[in-house]
């Protein structure tokens, strides 16, 4: 490709925000020749999916699913001397946990050096919409830092500024924490990472994907677990056979789900300063008049897009009421220099999705393919719960509003897997899986799945639903056999 143009600016591009969108989109862009600089406020690059969340989060379901099966080894016939589990060394485990991210962080930084994309540690916010200016960022991505604005603009040696012909917003974001008495001695999904041992009694506030996955993990570790939901359900946006069946099983197996509950107080009789990486006795106060005695409270109620921090309004970039970043289909802002891509947008929260559309973004802007844009229709997602689930396309109720419950015919089958088989009835995992297909063609416009694999099967049933399949194309499909994927 023929160099770009020159012009007055110190760069081509400058994306702020060293996460996997801002990487995929920085790094794509300086493949093409482009002059690239990337802004990142914490110590390391790889935002919230490498550092505090996806990546760690996974090693943390792998060794609580490790935990499970040593449980499982003595129904095979494999019976340790013990059949008693052993202590978690959960320090231990953090410390090679931290040990990967840092060679992930490694890593990243060398791919940057070798696309020879300028990487730039510091605060950046807008002076105008070509100029960004930089001050010291933040030391710790732990522990609410992200939630401090304060922390990341205190300069140490002065603040420079630098140019650009286009600007990328790729902050992200960052948990919340409720407006109530005592909130902070609780932890959010952030401070989960930097627990230094397994509390014996814990207390997740929050419905969602992220309480559903870290109350398992601490659950499978051996903690007495309480899930707190304001409704009936967690995971109230998935389909029914998902919703249903992890809530009968994660009452099954002893996880404590306080339902139409609100965390209305926190208190502790220790006193402070408090270190909340260490668990201490706290006492939770709900709506419904409950005490829950605890050593931590997790708070995962939501997450806010990092738009404050940047000074979108001195270059002229809208939010809506949620401080989300306004962008239409091809991630463009209301300032025609000016993008945003990843979860400081607000749509489809999801790694895989904040990269294809930096890079997506970068093959239009120096790539020359014109109309290259993401689709946020039919994204698989999973959620690594205890067991997993995993979903693509409508549930059977949004499909029922979409075209109609006369139009709509669903498909469902529920079984055991054959990893169960030879344990008592009382250990084994449900497995449940639904095709929602519409009109007289049933066409498939929904899957969803819960149970062993199905994290993993639902890759390649993803393609089959973006490209249109039909129940037809599924029933002319011989499965494979014996696995649990034969029973879609």
């Amino acid at each position: 490709m023929s160099p770009l143009p020159k012009h007055q600016y110190d760069y081509d591009l400058l994306v702020i925000g060293g996460g996997s969108g801002g990487l995929g989109c920085a790094r794509r862009a300086a493949q093409y020749g482009a002059k690239v600089g990337i802004i990142e406020r914490t110590p390391v690059l790889g935002g919230t999916c490498v550092n505090v969340g996806c990546v760690p989060k996974k090693v943390m379901w792998h060794a609580a699913d490790v935990r499970e099966k040593m449980r499982a080894a003595v129904h095979y016939c494999q019976t340790p001397e013990s059949t008693k589990l052993p202590e978690v060394d959960w320090l231990k485990l953090k410390e090679k946990r931290d040990g990967y991210i840092t060679r992930l962080n490694g890593i990243y930084e060398r791919n940057v050096k070798n696309d020879k994309v300028d990487y730039l540690s510091g605060h950046a916010s807008f002076i105008d919409r070509n100029t960004l200016e930089i001050s010291q960022g933040v030391q710790s991505t732990h522990f609410h830092a992200q939630a401090q604005s304060d922390l990341s603009v205190t300069p140490k040696e002065g603040t420079r500024r630098l140019t650009a012909e286009k600007i990328v917003i790729a902050v992200g974001g960052r948990p919340v924490l409720p407006e109530i008495e005592g909130a902070e001695l609780g932890i959010d999904s952030d401070g989960f990472f930097a627990l230094e041992a397994l509390p014996k009694r814990v207390a997740v506030v929050g419905a969602g994907y992220i309480a559903v996955e870290l109350a398992g993990i601490f659950h499978a570790m051996g903690a007495e677990t309480h899930l707190i939901v304001r409704q009936n359900q967690p995971l109230r946006t998935f389909d029914s056979i998902i919703r249903d069946t992890l809530t009968d099983h994660m009452e099954h197996i002893g996880v404590q789900i306080h339902k139409h509950s609100q965390v209305i107080k926190l208190s502790t009789s220790e006193k402070g300063p408090y270190n909340l990486a260490k668990p201490f006795p706290k006492t939770i106060e709900t709506s419904r008049g409950e005490k829950i005695e605890v050593d931590c409270v997790l708070f995962a109620i939501g997450r806010k897009p990092l738009s404050d921090l940047v000074g979108c309004d001195k270059a002229g970039v809208r939010l809506d009421s949620k401080g989300n970043v306004i962008v239409d289909e091809y991630q463009k802002t209301n300032v025609d220099n000016i993008f945003a891509i990843g979860d400081v947008q607000g749509k489809a929260l999801l790694t895989p999705v904040a990269l294809a559309a930096g890079r997506r973004l970068s093959n239009r802007l120096y790539g020359g393919v014109k109309d290259d844009k993401i689709s946020y229709e039919n994204i698989a997602t999973v959620v690594f719960s205890h067991p997993p689930c995993a979903t693509v396309g409508l549930t059977e109720e949004e499909a029922h509003e979409k075209y109609g419950k006369e139009l709509i015919k669903v498909y469902q089958s529920k079984f055991k897997a054959m990893y169960y088989s030879m344990m008592p009835e009382e250990e084994k995992e449900p497995t449940g899986m639904k095709l929602v297909c519409w009109g007289p063609d049933e066409k498939i416009v929904g899957i969803h799945m819960i149970g062993l694999g199905t994290d993993e099967i639902i890759q390649g049933f993803a393609v089959a639903v973006k490209m249109g399949a039909l129940k037809k194309d599924f029933d002319d499909t011989i499965a494979i056999h014996p696995t649990s994927g034969e029973g879609q």
